[in-house]
């Protein structure tokens, strides 16, 4: 099982709403496509639980490897593109994992509100359950990884347990939250007709809160942050899935009546 003691971290401590003063940040992006509706000034917070195998950004696991920043000096990072933002996109909450830094991002989230600015949650929801309802009060759309419908082989994928991130599914469409369901193609591992059949069903179970499912083909572009890292990489020879997997996929969503890209 994929669960190495170098690549672990434990929970943390302290009540997640404690520090809404400073937070670590990794770094930004100021003109995302891919990371919500319309263009996106996208955070991505350092910290995150679960070591995916595929993981793309393998620096952002640890928490500290990062720049500490202020709610202030993070809204100032944001002003100049925020009228811009306001009718073209917004800004999206990704890492690493946010919910680790639940009190930062909350109050950020709510400065930003204050701003009329568009805020998208890009999370596995694997921390969902320590944070309240009212946290994700300001957000308007969630961007909930999905990274397996088995429980095994999603423990053995990301090195945790699969029930926690269906749980903030169900509690996110309790809610009434808009979703947007992302689950990554990796060949081998999450292509398999009968888990993508599987995985469908639980999404179409969640209703009319998922707006659409984004079926995102794996890539070898984090390949070398694991090996400047010194972390072993386990899908150096995982080959990229062709156009008529990725389509295959979107086709077993489809057919159960869900908006698919």
């Amino acid at each position: 099982m994929f669960n190495p003691d170098y690549l672990s971290e434990p929970l943390p401590h302290a009540h997640p709403l404690a520090d809404a003063a400073t937070g670590w940040l990794h770094s930004v992006e100021t003109g995302a496509a891919v990371d919500g509706p319309g263009v996106r000034f996208v955070f991505f917070f350092s910290g995150c639980l679960l070591r995916c195998l595929y993981c793309h950004n393998p620096d952002t696991w640890k928490l500290h490897d990062a720049r500490l920043v202020t709610v202030e000096e993070a809204v100032a990072e944001v002003a100049p593109y925020a009228g811009f933002l306001r009718f073209a996109g917004g800004v999206t909450f990704s890492g690493g994992e946010p919910m680790l830094q639940a009190g930062f991002v909350d109050a950020l989230a709510r400065r930003l509100k204050e701003k009329r600015l568009h805020l998208a949650l890009d999370t596995q929801g694997f921390l969902h359950a320590s944070l309240p309802d009212a946290w994700f009060d300001p957000i308007d759309l969630v961007l909930l990884d999905i990274k397996h419908a088995d429980a095994a082989r999603h423990h053995e994928l990301t090195g945790q347990a699969l029930q926690p991130t269906l749980d903030c599914a169900h509690r996110l469409a309790r809610l009434g939250k808009r979703m947007w369901i992302r689950h990554v193609l990796v060949p081998g591992w999450t292509d398999d007709p009968a888990d993508l059949a599987h995985l469908a069903g639980i999404v179409a179970d969640l209703g009319a809160a998922v707006e659409r499912v984004e079926i995102l083909p794996f890539h070898q572009m984090g390949a070398g942050k694991w090996a400047a890292l010194g972390h072993p990489y386990r899908l150096a020879d995982t080959p990229v899935p062709t156009q008529e997997q990725v389509a295959a996929a979107r086709a077993v969503f489809a057919a159960r009546g869900l908006q698919v890209t």
